[in-house]
Protein backbone atom coordinates (compact mmCIF):
# COMPACT_ATOMS: atom_id res chain seq x y z
CA UNK A 1 0.00 0.00 0.00
CA UNK A 2 1.51 3.37 -1.02
CA UNK A 3 2.01 6.27 1.38
CA UNK A 4 -0.47 8.30 -0.70
CA UNK A 5 -3.10 5.57 -0.27
CA UNK A 6 -2.46 5.45 3.47
CA UNK A 7 -2.85 9.20 3.70
CA UNK A 8 -6.11 9.08 1.73
CA UNK A 9 -7.51 6.34 3.96
CA UNK A 10 -6.52 8.25 7.07
CA UNK A 11 -8.36 11.36 5.88
CA UNK A 12 -11.50 9.30 5.14
CA UNK A 13 -11.37 7.70 8.59
CA UNK A 14 -11.02 11.06 10.32
CA UNK A 15 -13.95 12.52 8.38
CA UNK A 16 -16.16 9.51 9.12
CA UNK A 17 -15.36 9.42 12.82
CA UNK A 18 -16.14 13.13 13.09
CA UNK A 19 -19.81 12.66 12.29
CA UNK A 20 -20.86 10.36 15.13
CA UNK A 21 -18.71 9.46 18.10
CA UNK A 22 -19.98 7.03 20.70
CA UNK A 23 -18.94 8.05 24.18
CA UNK A 24 -15.35 8.92 23.37
CA UNK A 25 -15.43 12.34 24.98
CA UNK A 26 -13.56 15.41 23.89
CA UNK A 27 -14.46 19.08 23.90
CA UNK A 28 -16.27 20.75 21.05
CA UNK A 29 -14.32 22.72 18.52
CA UNK A 30 -15.29 26.36 17.95
CA UNK A 31 -16.27 25.51 14.39
CA UNK A 32 -18.76 22.67 14.93
CA UNK A 33 -22.24 22.05 16.32
CA UNK A 34 -22.28 19.25 18.89
CA UNK A 35 -25.58 17.48 19.50
CA UNK A 36 -25.71 15.20 22.51
CA UNK A 37 -27.53 11.88 22.46
CA UNK A 38 -28.04 9.59 25.43
CA UNK A 39 -29.66 6.19 25.56
CA UNK A 40 -29.53 2.61 26.80
CA UNK A 41 -26.95 1.07 24.49
CA UNK A 42 -26.42 -1.62 27.14
CA UNK A 43 -28.51 -3.01 29.98
CA UNK A 44 -32.02 -4.38 30.19
CA UNK A 45 -33.48 -2.02 27.55
CA UNK A 46 -30.53 -2.00 25.16
CA UNK A 47 -32.57 -2.11 21.95
CA UNK A 48 -34.16 1.23 22.87
CA UNK A 49 -30.81 3.02 22.84
CA UNK A 50 -29.50 1.21 19.78
CA UNK A 51 -32.66 1.98 17.81
CA UNK A 52 -32.42 5.65 18.79
CA UNK A 53 -28.78 5.77 17.72
CA UNK A 54 -29.62 4.14 14.37
CA UNK A 55 -32.46 6.56 13.67
CA UNK A 56 -30.26 9.58 14.39
CA UNK A 57 -27.48 8.13 12.22
CA UNK A 58 -29.85 7.85 9.25
CA UNK A 59 -30.90 11.49 9.70
CA UNK A 60 -27.27 12.62 9.95
CA UNK A 61 -26.26 10.65 6.86
CA UNK A 62 -29.05 12.35 4.92
CA UNK A 63 -27.81 15.74 6.15
CA UNK A 64 -24.34 14.75 4.98
CA UNK A 65 -25.60 13.72 1.54
CA UNK A 66 -27.72 16.85 1.08
CA UNK A 67 -25.63 19.54 2.81
CA UNK A 68 -22.22 18.01 3.46
CA UNK A 69 -23.25 17.46 7.07
CA UNK A 70 -23.34 21.19 7.74
CA UNK A 71 -25.90 23.67 9.02
CA UNK A 72 -25.18 27.38 8.63
CA UNK A 73 -21.73 26.47 7.34
CA UNK A 74 -20.83 24.52 10.49
CA UNK A 75 -20.35 20.75 10.62
CA UNK A 76 -22.75 18.81 12.85
CA UNK A 77 -21.37 16.14 15.17
CA UNK A 78 -23.45 13.80 17.34
CA UNK A 79 -21.86 12.72 20.62
CA UNK A 80 -23.47 9.50 21.88
CA UNK A 81 -23.43 8.38 25.51
CA UNK A 82 -24.59 5.07 27.00
CA UNK A 83 -26.64 5.38 30.19
CA UNK A 84 -26.64 1.59 30.69
CA UNK A 85 -30.43 1.57 31.19
CA UNK A 86 -29.96 3.33 34.55
CA UNK A 87 -31.56 6.62 35.62
CA UNK A 88 -28.57 7.61 37.75
CA UNK A 89 -26.21 7.02 34.82
CA UNK A 90 -28.50 9.07 32.57
CA UNK A 91 -27.98 12.06 34.86
CA UNK A 92 -24.20 11.55 34.76
CA UNK A 93 -23.89 11.33 30.98
CA UNK A 94 -26.17 14.33 30.39
CA UNK A 95 -23.96 16.39 32.70
CA UNK A 96 -20.99 15.29 30.60
CA UNK A 97 -22.69 16.13 27.31
CA UNK A 98 -23.46 19.65 28.48
CA UNK A 99 -20.41 20.53 30.55
CA UNK A 100 -17.61 18.65 28.81
CA UNK A 101 -18.80 18.15 25.24
CA UNK A 102 -20.61 21.52 25.10
CA UNK A 103 -23.71 20.05 23.43
CA UNK A 104 -26.03 22.73 22.06
CA UNK A 105 -29.03 20.39 22.28
CA UNK A 106 -29.71 16.87 23.53
CA UNK A 107 -31.67 13.97 22.01
CA UNK A 108 -33.01 11.37 24.44
CA UNK A 109 -34.14 9.37 26.29
CA UNK A 110 -36.64 6.63 25.44
CA UNK A 111 -37.52 5.48 28.96
CA UNK A 112 -39.45 8.11 30.89
CA UNK A 113 -37.55 7.43 34.12
CA UNK A 114 -34.27 8.26 32.38
CA UNK A 115 -35.69 11.31 30.61
CA UNK A 116 -36.84 12.52 34.02
CA UNK A 117 -33.25 12.11 35.23
CA UNK A 118 -31.67 13.98 32.32
CA UNK A 119 -34.40 16.55 31.68
CA UNK A 120 -33.86 18.75 34.77
CA UNK A 121 -30.15 19.02 33.96
CA UNK A 122 -30.91 20.28 30.44
CA UNK A 123 -33.60 22.61 31.77
CA UNK A 124 -31.30 24.14 34.39
CA UNK A 125 -28.55 24.61 31.80
CA UNK A 126 -30.92 26.13 29.24
CA UNK A 127 -30.11 23.41 26.69
CA UNK A 128 -33.04 22.14 24.57
CA UNK A 129 -33.78 18.42 24.97
CA UNK A 130 -36.02 16.41 22.66
CA UNK A 131 -37.16 13.01 23.86
CA UNK A 132 -38.05 10.89 20.85
CA UNK A 133 -40.33 8.53 22.74
CA UNK A 134 -40.84 9.15 26.48
CA UNK A 135 -44.60 9.11 26.94
CA UNK A 136 -44.98 9.92 30.66
CA UNK A 137 -46.64 13.37 31.03
CA UNK A 138 -44.12 14.49 33.65
CA UNK A 139 -41.25 14.51 31.13
CA UNK A 140 -42.17 17.83 29.50
CA UNK A 141 -43.52 19.25 32.75
CA UNK A 142 -39.88 19.57 33.82
CA UNK A 143 -39.68 22.86 31.94
CA UNK A 144 -39.92 24.83 28.73
CA UNK A 145 -36.67 23.48 27.23
CA UNK A 146 -37.99 19.89 27.16
CA UNK A 147 -39.85 18.50 24.12
CA UNK A 148 -41.12 15.14 22.86
CA UNK A 149 -41.97 13.62 19.47
CA UNK A 150 -44.49 11.05 20.72
CA UNK A 151 -48.00 10.94 22.13
CA UNK A 152 -48.64 10.98 25.89
CA UNK A 153 -49.68 8.14 28.13
CA UNK A 154 -53.05 9.73 28.89
CA UNK A 155 -53.86 9.22 25.21
CA UNK A 156 -52.13 5.85 24.95
CA UNK A 157 -53.89 4.53 28.05
CA UNK A 158 -57.22 5.67 26.65
CA UNK A 159 -56.53 3.95 23.31
CA UNK A 160 -55.64 0.71 25.12
CA UNK A 161 -58.86 0.94 27.13
CA UNK A 162 -61.04 1.74 24.12
CA UNK A 163 -59.57 -1.11 22.09
CA UNK A 164 -60.07 -3.54 24.99
CA UNK A 165 -63.65 -2.47 25.74
CA UNK A 166 -64.94 -1.60 22.28
CA UNK A 167 -62.96 -3.69 19.82
CA UNK A 168 -62.33 -6.79 21.94
CA UNK A 169 -65.62 -6.41 23.87
CA UNK A 170 -63.95 -7.30 27.18
CA UNK A 171 -65.12 -6.15 30.62
CA UNK A 172 -62.82 -7.80 33.20
CA UNK A 173 -59.04 -7.47 33.06
CA UNK A 174 -56.03 -7.87 35.34
CA UNK A 175 -53.04 -5.53 35.40
CA UNK A 176 -49.41 -6.61 35.86
CA UNK A 177 -47.20 -3.51 36.09
CA UNK A 178 -43.59 -2.56 36.87
CA UNK A 179 -43.94 -0.77 40.22
CA UNK A 180 -40.55 0.97 39.95
CA UNK A 181 -41.00 2.30 36.42
CA UNK A 182 -42.60 5.75 35.89
CA UNK A 183 -43.83 4.76 32.45
CA UNK A 184 -45.48 1.54 33.60
CA UNK A 185 -47.10 3.02 36.70
CA UNK A 186 -48.46 6.00 34.78
CA UNK A 187 -49.76 3.96 31.86
CA UNK A 188 -51.49 1.51 34.23
CA UNK A 189 -53.22 4.42 35.97
CA UNK A 190 -54.41 6.04 32.74
CA UNK A 191 -55.65 2.70 31.40
CA UNK A 192 -57.56 2.04 34.61
CA UNK A 193 -59.22 5.45 34.58
CA UNK A 194 -60.33 5.08 30.97
CA UNK A 195 -61.35 1.42 31.17
CA UNK A 196 -63.46 1.79 34.29
CA UNK A 197 -65.00 4.89 32.72
CA UNK A 198 -66.12 2.66 29.84
CA UNK A 199 -67.78 0.23 32.24
CA UNK A 200 -64.89 -2.21 32.67
CA UNK A 201 -63.41 -3.49 35.90
CA UNK A 202 -59.92 -4.34 37.15
CA UNK A 203 -60.22 -7.71 38.91
CA UNK A 204 -56.70 -7.58 40.36
CA UNK A 205 -53.52 -5.51 40.04
CA UNK A 206 -50.17 -7.22 40.52
CA UNK A 207 -46.64 -5.77 40.38
CA UNK A 208 -43.05 -6.68 39.59
CA UNK A 209 -39.79 -4.73 39.26
CA UNK A 210 -37.54 -4.17 36.25
CA UNK A 211 -35.06 -7.00 35.92
CA UNK A 212 -37.33 -9.65 37.44
CA UNK A 213 -37.50 -12.88 35.47
CA UNK A 214 -39.99 -14.97 37.46
CA UNK A 215 -43.60 -13.80 37.38
CA UNK A 216 -45.32 -17.05 38.32
CA UNK A 217 -46.56 -15.89 41.72
CA UNK A 218 -48.24 -12.83 40.23
CA UNK A 219 -49.67 -14.82 37.32
CA UNK A 220 -51.04 -17.46 39.68
CA UNK A 221 -52.84 -14.74 41.63
CA UNK A 222 -54.19 -13.36 38.35
CA UNK A 223 -55.36 -16.80 37.23
CA UNK A 224 -57.45 -17.12 40.38
CA UNK A 225 -59.42 -14.01 39.38
CA UNK A 226 -60.18 -15.34 35.88
CA UNK A 227 -59.79 -12.10 33.89
CA UNK A 228 -60.61 -11.86 30.19
CA UNK A 229 -57.23 -10.25 29.42
CA UNK A 230 -54.01 -9.25 31.17
CA UNK A 231 -52.73 -5.70 30.72
CA UNK A 232 -48.92 -5.50 30.89
CA UNK A 233 -47.88 -1.84 30.59
CA UNK A 234 -44.14 -2.47 30.80
CA UNK A 235 -41.12 -3.03 28.56
CA UNK A 236 -40.42 -5.73 26.02
CA UNK A 237 -38.08 -7.98 28.01
CA UNK A 238 -40.51 -8.56 30.85
CA UNK A 239 -43.52 -8.65 28.49
CA UNK A 240 -42.01 -11.52 26.52
CA UNK A 241 -41.16 -13.49 29.67
CA UNK A 242 -44.60 -12.85 31.17
CA UNK A 243 -46.27 -14.15 28.01
CA UNK A 244 -44.25 -17.38 28.12
CA UNK A 245 -44.91 -18.01 31.81
CA UNK A 246 -48.60 -17.16 31.47
CA UNK A 247 -49.01 -19.84 28.81
CA UNK A 248 -47.06 -22.35 30.93
CA UNK A 249 -49.56 -21.75 33.74
CA UNK A 250 -52.52 -22.31 31.43
CA UNK A 251 -53.47 -18.65 31.03
CA UNK A 252 -54.73 -18.33 27.45
CA UNK A 253 -56.06 -14.79 27.68
CA UNK A 254 -54.58 -12.12 25.40
CA UNK A 255 -51.95 -9.80 26.83
CA UNK A 256 -52.39 -6.10 26.10
CA UNK A 257 -49.44 -3.71 26.16
CA UNK A 258 -48.18 -0.28 25.25
CA UNK A 259 -45.34 1.08 23.14
CA UNK A 260 -42.80 -0.21 25.67
CA UNK A 261 -43.27 -3.56 23.93
CA UNK A 262 -41.85 -2.15 20.69
CA UNK A 263 -38.58 -3.96 20.06
CA UNK A 264 -37.17 -6.52 17.65
CA UNK A 265 -36.47 -8.63 20.77
CA UNK A 266 -40.13 -8.89 21.87
CA UNK A 267 -41.07 -11.90 19.74
CA UNK A 268 -37.58 -13.36 20.08
CA UNK A 269 -38.18 -13.50 23.85
CA UNK A 270 -41.89 -14.32 23.90
CA UNK A 271 -42.15 -16.57 20.85
CA UNK A 272 -45.49 -18.19 20.05
CA UNK A 273 -46.80 -17.22 23.49
CA UNK A 274 -47.39 -13.72 22.11
CA UNK A 275 -49.71 -14.79 19.30
CA UNK A 276 -53.08 -13.12 19.83
CA UNK A 277 -51.59 -10.34 21.96
CA UNK A 278 -51.85 -6.64 21.04
CA UNK A 279 -50.08 -3.41 21.91
CA UNK A 280 -50.33 0.28 21.08
CA UNK A 281 -47.56 1.83 19.01
CA UNK A 282 -46.45 4.85 16.97
CA UNK A 283 -46.48 3.14 13.57
CA UNK A 284 -46.92 -0.16 11.78
CA UNK A 285 -44.37 -1.31 9.24
CA UNK A 286 -47.08 -2.54 6.90
CA UNK A 287 -48.77 0.87 6.65
CA UNK A 288 -48.39 2.05 3.04
CA UNK A 289 -47.46 5.65 3.84
CA UNK A 290 -44.89 7.03 1.34
CA UNK A 291 -42.64 8.83 3.85
CA UNK A 292 -42.56 5.80 6.10
CA UNK A 293 -41.81 3.39 3.26
CA UNK A 294 -38.98 5.62 1.97
CA UNK A 295 -37.40 5.67 5.44
CA UNK A 296 -37.80 1.90 5.75
CA UNK A 297 -35.94 1.37 2.48
CA UNK A 298 -33.05 3.58 3.59
CA UNK A 299 -32.89 1.93 7.00
CA UNK A 300 -33.04 -1.60 5.60
CA UNK A 301 -30.30 -0.83 3.07
CA UNK A 302 -28.06 0.42 5.87
CA UNK A 303 -28.80 -2.05 8.67
CA UNK A 304 -30.16 -5.09 6.79
CA UNK A 305 -33.19 -5.26 9.04
CA UNK A 306 -36.40 -3.54 10.05
CA UNK A 307 -36.39 -0.56 12.40
CA UNK A 308 -38.76 -0.34 15.31
CA UNK A 309 -40.84 2.75 16.04
CA UNK A 310 -38.18 3.98 18.49
CA UNK A 311 -35.77 4.40 15.57
CA UNK A 312 -38.42 6.23 13.55
CA UNK A 313 -39.16 8.64 16.39
CA UNK A 314 -35.43 9.32 16.84
CA UNK A 315 -35.13 10.04 13.11
CA UNK A 316 -38.01 12.50 13.38
CA UNK A 317 -36.55 14.11 16.50
CA UNK A 318 -33.17 14.66 14.83
CA UNK A 319 -34.77 16.18 11.74
CA UNK A 320 -36.97 18.52 13.77
CA UNK A 321 -33.82 19.71 15.55
CA UNK A 322 -31.90 20.08 12.27
CA UNK A 323 -34.79 22.08 10.84
CA UNK A 324 -34.84 24.46 13.80
CA UNK A 325 -31.07 24.95 13.54
CA UNK A 326 -31.39 25.74 9.82
CA UNK A 327 -34.08 28.32 10.54
CA UNK A 328 -31.91 29.94 13.18
CA UNK A 329 -28.94 30.09 10.80
CA UNK A 330 -31.11 31.69 8.11
CA UNK A 331 -33.12 34.09 10.27
CA UNK A 332 -30.48 35.22 12.74
CA UNK A 333 -26.97 34.23 11.65
CA UNK A 334 -25.28 36.33 14.33
CA UNK A 335 -27.16 34.64 17.15
CA UNK A 336 -26.62 31.25 15.46
CA UNK A 337 -22.85 31.73 15.64
CA UNK A 338 -23.13 31.87 19.42
CA UNK A 339 -23.98 28.17 19.47
CA UNK A 340 -20.52 27.15 18.36
CA UNK A 341 -18.27 30.09 19.17
CA UNK A 342 -19.44 30.98 22.68
CA UNK A 343 -18.61 29.25 25.94
CA UNK A 344 -21.36 27.13 27.50
CA UNK A 345 -23.28 29.30 29.96
CA UNK A 346 -22.18 32.58 28.39
CA UNK A 347 -24.77 35.23 27.53
CA UNK A 348 -24.31 34.70 23.78
CA UNK A 349 -24.68 30.94 24.14
CA UNK A 350 -27.78 31.27 26.33
CA UNK A 351 -29.38 33.67 23.84
CA UNK A 352 -28.70 31.29 20.96
CA UNK A 353 -30.07 28.28 22.82
CA UNK A 354 -33.18 30.19 23.85
CA UNK A 355 -33.76 31.18 20.24
CA UNK A 356 -33.27 27.54 19.23
CA UNK A 357 -35.75 26.50 21.91
CA UNK A 358 -38.30 28.98 20.55
CA UNK A 359 -37.92 27.64 17.02
CA UNK A 360 -38.34 24.00 18.08
CA UNK A 361 -41.52 25.05 19.89
CA UNK A 362 -43.01 26.38 16.64
CA UNK A 363 -42.92 22.93 14.97
CA UNK A 364 -46.19 22.61 13.07
CA UNK A 365 -47.34 19.94 10.61
CA UNK A 366 -43.87 18.44 10.31
CA UNK A 367 -44.15 15.43 7.93
CA UNK A 368 -42.51 12.78 10.08
CA UNK A 369 -42.18 9.09 9.31
CA UNK A 370 -44.13 8.40 12.53
CA UNK A 371 -46.92 10.77 11.54
CA UNK A 372 -47.48 14.48 11.15
CA UNK A 373 -45.98 16.31 14.13
CA UNK A 374 -47.37 19.49 15.67
CA UNK A 375 -46.14 20.53 19.10
CA UNK A 376 -48.72 22.03 21.44
CA UNK A 377 -48.20 24.78 24.01
CA UNK A 378 -46.79 22.19 26.42
CA UNK A 379 -44.24 20.94 23.85
CA UNK A 380 -46.05 17.62 23.36
CA UNK A 381 -46.82 16.06 19.99
CA UNK A 382 -50.43 15.38 19.12
CA UNK A 383 -50.42 12.24 16.95
CA UNK A 384 -52.49 9.13 16.21
CA UNK A 385 -51.76 5.76 17.79
CA UNK A 386 -51.95 2.40 16.07
CA UNK A 387 -52.72 -1.01 17.52
CA UNK A 388 -50.38 -3.85 16.57
CA UNK A 389 -51.62 -7.44 16.65
CA UNK A 390 -49.20 -10.35 16.82
CA UNK A 391 -50.24 -13.15 14.50
CA UNK A 392 -48.15 -16.11 13.42
CA UNK A 393 -45.11 -14.61 15.10
CA UNK A 394 -45.40 -11.34 13.16
CA UNK A 395 -46.47 -7.82 14.09
CA UNK A 396 -49.37 -6.66 11.92
CA UNK A 397 -51.40 -3.48 11.75
CA UNK A 398 -54.83 -3.76 13.37
CA UNK A 399 -56.35 -0.29 13.73
CA UNK A 400 -55.69 3.42 14.30
CA UNK A 401 -56.98 5.84 16.92
CA UNK A 402 -56.87 9.61 16.51
CA UNK A 403 -56.48 12.03 19.43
Amino acid sequence: MTSRTLLRLSVVAVLASGLISAGCGGSASKDELVIGEYGSLTGNDATFGQSTKNGVEVALEELTAQKQGKIGGLPVRVQVEDDQSKAEEAATVVQKLINQDRAIAVLGEVASSRSLAGGPICQNAGVPMISPSSTNPRVTQVGDYIFRMCFLDQFQGTVMARFTAQNLKLRKVAILKDSKNDYSVGLARFFTEAFTGLGGSIVTEQAYQSGDNDFRAQLTAIKAKNPEAIVVPGYYTEAGLIARQARELGLKQPLIGGDGWESEKLIEIGGDALNGCVYTNHWALDLQEPRLQAFLKTYRDKYQGDPDAIGGLAYDAANVLFGALEKLAEQDPQTFKGLASSKAGSDARKAAEKRLRDLIATTTSYPGVTGTITLDENRNASKPAVVIEIKGGKKTYNSSFNP
